[in-house]
């Protein structure tokens, strides 16, 4: 079988960021007016630089976390290993799929440019295997 590649997407990559630029701008200002601050304004710029600045410093180490789904193994960053029998569950997160295994450990496959095709890959992945190493 041959390998399938999950990227990460540099667009779904920003377009998570400017959501959370969003609610950390209305959570800054949010604070500064319930402290009776007068320049409420400031907490919206603050909010925007704190998440730039996050998401200019982070994006090569989150464009670098590559999965590969290779015959009954999703394989991850940092030597991670999940035999596809041991997935419980898969679930969507916005541009992030969440798997969830038997034994309850979680993993992010994050920035997906389709999560709704991630996810339907490894369950047609899953859908294959025999029916006696499905947990």
């Amino acid at each position: 079988m041959s390998e399938t590649v999950f990227t990460p997407d540099r667009m779904a990559y920003w377009r998570s960021h400017a959501w959370l630029a969003v609610i950390a701008m209305v959570g800054a200002m949010g604070i500064l007016w319930f402290m009776g601050n007068p320049h409420v304004w400031t907490g919206a710029i603050g909010g925007l630089a704190a998440i730039g600045l996050r998401g200019g410093y982070l994006v090569s180490d989150e464009m670098s976390r590559v999965w590969a789904l290779d015959g009954t193994t999703i394989k991850g960053p940092d030597q991670q290993a999940i035999p596809l029998a041991d997935v419980a569950e898969l679930n969507r997160l916005a541009s992030t799929v969440q798997i969830v295994t038997h034994a309850g450990h979680k993993y992010l496959i994050k920035y997906q440019p389709d999560a709704a095709a991630t996810i339907a890959t490894l369950q047609n992945a899953m859908s294959t295997l025999p029916e006696r190493s499905r947990a």
